[in-house]
C-alpha cells in the first residue's frame, strides 16, 4: 500500500514543474498555481474525506474509490496542454490523492493496532515502502524520458488504479457507529477542529502551517531550476542536468533513512526538538541549493538532497505520530486531516503561491537560465530561518521519554 500510495505521487510531483515550464512554456506564477492546487484541495478535501472515515465509508474502502478517481483524472491531465482545462484536470486527481495521504496512515495505525504492534516504532519501517516507491517512480519517468513528457500522467494513472483495486483488500477500518447523543460539531465528524482549544496543539497546528509552505518550493521549482543549465554548453552534459530527477532523487533515498530513526530521536528528544531539527534543515536544504550548481558545485546539491530527508521527515512523519498521540481513537482520521489541511493545505497554497511570485520577481528566465535563482533560494531559507526563531522561542512542550510508548495507551 505504502509502495503504490507515494509511487502515484512521485511519478509527476517532481517533474511537473520542469514538463510545464520546459514543454509548455509556462510562467513561474503559472507552475505555483499548480504546486498550489495540492494546498488548495488540502483545506477541504482530506477533513471531508477523514469525517466520511470516521463515520459512515470504511476508511479501506475510500482509500480505493478516492485512487480510482485521482488516477482518471492525472490520466486525463495528459489529454491537453491548455492551461485551464489541464488546470482543472489536476486540481480534481490531487483533489483525490491528497485525502489518500491521511487515509492510508489511518489504515495503517488501524491495521498496527488491530494485531497489537507498536505505531511509533513499528509504523516508519513500513513507511520507508513509501519512499521507495517514490523513488522508483522518478528513477522511472527520469530513465525513460518522460520527465518533460505528458506520459508522466500515465505512469501515475497505471498506478492509481492498481492501488484502488488493492485498497479494497486491506484490514477492515471501523466507522462509529456510536447511538449517544451527540453536539451539531461532533455530529458532522468535526471534532477535531476543537483541538484548536488546547493552546499546545493550537501552536503546534499553526507552525505545522508555517512550515507546511516550504514543502512544495523545491518539488515545484527545483527540477526547474537545474534543468535551466541546459542552455549553458559547460552544464549541457553533466549529470546533474541529463538526468536532474535522479539527482532529485536522492533526497526520497535520504528520506528512507531518516525515516528509521524517528522512533529513535521522537523517544529521545521530543517533539519540540525534532520539528526544530526539521527547520533547520529546510534552511540548509534551500540555501545549498542557492550556493550550489549541476557543475563543480554538484556536491552541495547533493548534501541538499541529503539533508531533505531530516527536513520533510521529521517534520512531516513525526507531526502525523504525534497528532496520533496525542488525539483520541475517536477522532484520529478527522484529527490527521486537520493536520493535513494546515501543512499541505494553507501551508502549501500560501507557499507555492508565495514561491512563484518570487521566482517571476527574481528569476528573469527560469527555464532557460540560472540567472536570478540563487536569489529566490537564499529567500526561501530566510524564511525558514524566522519560522525555526520563532517556533523554538513560542512552542512550550515537556518531552517525557516514558510517554513514548503504545499509543494505543
Amino acid at each position: 500500500m505504502n509502495f503504490l500510495q507515494y509511487f502515484i505521487w512521485g511519478a509527476w510531483l517532481i517533474s511537473l514543474g520542469s514538463y510545464l515550464g520546459g514543454a509548455l512554456g509556462f510562467s513561474g506564477v503559472q507552475i505555483g498555481s499548480f504546486y498550489a492546487i495540492m494546498g488548495i484541495t488540502s483545506l477541504f478535501m482530506p477533513a471531508v474525506m477523514g469525517i466520511i472515515a470516521d463515520r459512515w465509508i470504511p476508511a479501506e474502502k475510500l482509500l480505493g474509490i478516492s485512487h480510482l478517481l485521482g488516477g482518471f483524472f492525472i490520466f486525463m491531465a495528459s489529454t491537453t496542454t491548455d492551461y485551464n482545462l489541464l488546470y482543472a484536470y489536476i486540481f480534481l486527481g490531487v483533489g483525490f490523492y491528497m485525502p489518500t495521504i491521511a487515509l492510508s496512515n489511518s489504515v495503517a495505525y488501524n491495521a498496527l493496532e488491530k494485531y497489537g504492534y507498536d505505531t511509533i516504532k513499528d509504523f516508519p519501517p513500513i513507511r520507508v515502502f513509501g519512499t521507495i516507491g517514490f523513488i522508483a517512480a522518478m528513477w522511472t519517468v527520469d530513465l525513460t524520458g518522460f520527465k518533460q513528457s505528458e506520459v508522466q500522467f500515465y505512469v501515475s494513472a497505471i498506478a492509481s488504479l492498481i492501488l484502488g483495486v488493492y485498497s479494497f483488500t486491506l484490514p477492515h477500518c471501523p466507522v462509529s457507529k456510536s447511538n449517544e447523543k451527540r453536539s451539531f460539531v461532533e455530529a458532522l465528524g468535526l471534532k477535531a477542529f476543537t483541538l484548536f482549544k488546547d493552546k499546545k496543539m493550537a501552536i503546534f497546528f499553526i507552525f505545522s502551517m508555517l512550515l507546511g509552505a516550504a514543502l512544495q518550493i523545491t518539488n515545484g521549482f527545483g527540477d526547474l531550476y537545474i534543468n535551466s543549465y541546459a542552455n549553458d554548453p559547460a552544464y549541457a552534459d553533466t549529470f546533474g542536468v541529463k538526468h536532474s530527477v535522479i539527482l532529485i532523487s536522492l533526497s526520497q533515498i535520504s528520506e528512507t533513512l531518516c525515516i528509521l530513526l524517528i522512533p529513535f530521536v521522537l523517544k529521545r528528544f521530543g517533539i519540540k526538538k525534532v520539528m526544530l531539527m526539521s527547520m533547520f534543515a529546510w534552511v540548509l536544504r534551500f540555501g545549498l541549493f542557492g550556493t550550489g550548481d549541476p557543475g563543480p558545485g554538484i556536491w552541495m546539491l547533493i548534501l541538499s538532497m541529503i539533508v531533505y530527508g531530516l527536513a520533510f521527515d521529521f517534520f512531516n512523519i513525526s507531526g502525523a505520530l504525534f497528532v496520533n498521540q496525542e488525539t483520541d481513537t475517536s477522532i484520529r482520521s478527522s484529527a490527521q486531516g486537520l493536520f493535513m489541511i494546515m501543512t499541505n493545505g494553507f501551508g502549501a497554497t500560501i507557499g507555492s503561491l508565495a514561491a512563484g511570485a518570487v521566482v517571476s520577481r527574481v528569476v528573469p528566465d527560469p527555464a532557460n537560465s540560472p540567472v536570478g535563482w540563487d536569489r529566490a533560494w537564499f529567500i526561501f531559507a530566510a524564511y525558514s530561518l524566522v519560522v525555526a526563531i520563532a517556533f523554538a522561542l513560542i512552542f512550550k512542550y515537556k518531552h517525557d521519554p516514558n510517554a513514548i510508548q503504545d499509543v494505543k495507551h
